[in-house]
């Protein structure tokens, strides 16, 4: 592990902190570790360590997006900033390079034992009341669910990986550690979720910290995923062996946590799951309601519970705020960079209102070489194309004649319209003049997002207090679904549950026919993580757990994937001529080299040696 992140971890501790950040502890110089004789002393020097361990912990997470820029659906053009950086602006060469975040990890890791360890054997033996003890324990479990979540992480990236359980006050404690097997870290992964769900309150104590929803949650979803790595294999990670009984196992357990989350802690989605208004075509003076879930003002109260549990960030002052303005949108917006643009392929995927089932694919028309684009039937770039569509894709995406409200440093300014390839342009709609979105060339798709992006003003794009979404109930619905469906096909409260999710989206329930198999019932399940989900992080997750890319992409040393705008334009070819290594290079990553070199005793994965 770097040193630098090593002293950064143990100086953490020392610092007043509280969730939601009042200070940039991750800019702040290293200085030595605080002595017992001067902290650990109490229930508050507890809970400002565990508030260093949030706050390492956070920033290797809260920009889970980037892992979206390796699946279909989104192109991110960026590799992250400072201090976690990910490769994710490509589909196929990217298990390389994570070094940032294999570091930043160990570092949460570290940090969450240094929690652990001391107030176990010097706060808790000490604790005067059964209420003391119970705080105590809590921090205890908070600190083991983001140790988990980290390890978690890990072996999803890497499979099998070091596990250190204690405090380290020294590199050379750790440079001669070898490489657990998945198995076994699984194993103390699950332990960790399970002291937590056991000792945390039903309702964290602020929004940010993790209640038992949380950990359930998450103990569920490692499950979901072991399910999924031992029904499918995982060939890559070496040793790794398929298991139908182990890969049911699996299943029922996660079923069992998702039950949980789902009917024991009084959790409803965000305003009940219901769509709220459409609003009007080409107007954002209302949206529906998913929109509002995703944005400061509105999200961040929590109040229904469907945040499980989110990355908090400091708002105004604090230079803790995430830039989620700069990345998700324009100049005119915020002043913005777009960084990260839908691609035009996620635009089909949003269904019917009236029919609950997909729509013909729309034609791709370019309006510069042809006069009738804007109004031919199903044409791309005609604005009645979008119409009757699924609710969450007004609250996601802009595309041609749709308008977002512009933003300039703090300022609101007028209603921005989105034409692809005009960027900065004068126009007249309605008869009214506005300046059309603009952009700095990452715009390759004829989409452009609208989703994460602030509509008011008064703040910077440096100031939103943003909670970004780690783990949702809506996810929890859909991962409950998969679960069942995996054990025992459709189950009548599981496509209950799928019907409320899609219920956000004003569709109407599932057809019988989406229902009839197992195999018909997962593609639904997956239809709505797509769409639900979309930019959260989940859907290469998803990709590499289920064995899909190479039906993403095609298969080895063939034509790919290109990736078009809406003009029909070709944009990015993805996966085209590549061998079989390429593609187990992206269900497992490569152990970084400059911890090898450091470490004699790690092995490397199968297709990096």
């Amino acid at each position: 592990m770097n040193k630098k992140i090593l002293y950064i971890v143990l100086s953490l501790v020392s610092v007043s902190a509280i969730l939601g950040c009042r200070k940039d502890l991750l800019n702040q110089n290293p200085t030595e570790a605080p002595g017992v004789n001067t902290f650990w002393l109490s229930e508050s020097d507890a809970l400002t360590a565990l508030m260093g361990n949030y706050s390492v912990f956070r920033p290797i997470f809260d920009r889970d997006y980037h892992f979206d820029g390796y699946g279909e659906f989104l192109r991110v053009w960026n590799v992250g900033v400072a201090p976690v950086k990910v490769a994710a602006n490509t589909q196929s060469n990217y298990g390389g390079g994570a070094e940032s975040t294999y570091t930043a990890l160990y570092g949460s890791i570290i940090n969450s034992n240094y929690v652990i360890e001391n107030v176990t054997n010097r706060l808790l033996p000490n604790a005067k009341t059964e209420a003391s003890k119970q705080n105590l324990e809590a921090i205890i479990g908070e600190a083991k669910l983001l140790r988990g979540i980290a390890y978690f992480r890990l072996i999803s990236l890497w499979g099998d990986v070091p596990y250190i359980s204690k405090a380290v006050r020294a590199p050379i404690e750790v440079d001669t550690i070898s490489r657990l097997s998945i198995a076994k870290v699984k194993d103390s992964i699950y332990a960790d979720f399970t002291y937590a769900a056991e000792k945390l309150p039903n309702k964290g104590s602020a929004i940010g910290r993790a209640g038992k929803p949380a950990a359930l949650g998450f103990r569920g979803k490692l499950q979901l995923f072991w399910g999924s790595w031992k029904k499918h294999g995982w060939p890559e990670v070496e040793g790794f062996q398929q298991s139908a009984s182990e890969a049911k196992t699996a299943f029922e357990g996660a079923a069992a946590d998702f039950k949980r989350v789902i009917t024991d802690f009084g959790l409803n989605l965000f305003r009940n799951g219901a769509p709220g208004e459409w609003g009007e075509m080409g107007k954002a003076d209302v949206l529906p309601n998913y929109y509002y879930m995703f944005i400061p003002s509105t999200g961040n109260p929590n109040v229904e519970g469907e945040m499980l549990m989110v990355l908090t960030h400091g708002g105004v002052a604090t230079n803790q705020s995430e830039e989620y303005m700069r990345v998700w949108t324009g100049p005119l917006v915020g002043l913005g960079q777009n960084q990260v643009v839908p691609r035009y392929e996620i635009a089909d995927r949003y269904q019917s209102t009236v029919t609950g089932d997909f729509l013909p694919k729309m034609i791709q028309m370019n309006p510069s070489t042809n006069s009738t684009a804007r109004t031919t039937p199903n044409s791309s770039v005609n604005p009645d194309s979008y119409k009757d569509r699924d609710y969450r894709m007004k609250a996601t995406l802009l595309w041609d004649y749709e308008k977002i409200m512009g933003l300039g440093t703090t300022e609101l300014t007028n209603y921005v319209p989105f034409i692809y390839n005009t960027w900065g342009a004068n126009v007249v709609i309605d008869g009214v003049s506005y300046t059309t979105f603009t952009d700095n060339t990452t715009n390759q798709s004829g989409l452009q997002s609208r989703k994460f992006v602030r509509n008011y003003g008064g703040l910077s794009r440096s100031n939103g207090d943003y909670n970004w979404p780690l783990l949702r109930l809506a996810d929890v619905f859909l991962m409950y679904a998969e679960a069942t469906n995996e054990v025992s096909g459709p189950q009548t409260d599981a496509i209950a549950l799928v019907n409320r999710v899609r219920a956000r989206g004003k569709l109407p329930a599932l057809a019988a026919s989406k229902t009839a198999s197992p195999q018909a019932f997962f593609d639904a399940i997956e239809q709505e993580r797509i769409v639900e989900l979309f930019g959260e992080g989940q859907r290469s997750f998803d990709l590499r757990r289920w064995r899909k890319i190479e039906e993403v992409f095609g298969p080895p040393m063939g034509p790919g994937k290109w990736f078009q705008d809406s003009w029909g334009i070709n944009r990015q070819q993805a996966f085209f001529n590549m061998n079989e290594l390429v593609y187990q290079r992206c269900y497992v990553f490569q152990i970084p080299e400059s911890e090898r070199l450091r470490n004699k005793n790690l092995t490397q994965n199968i297709p990096w040696r």
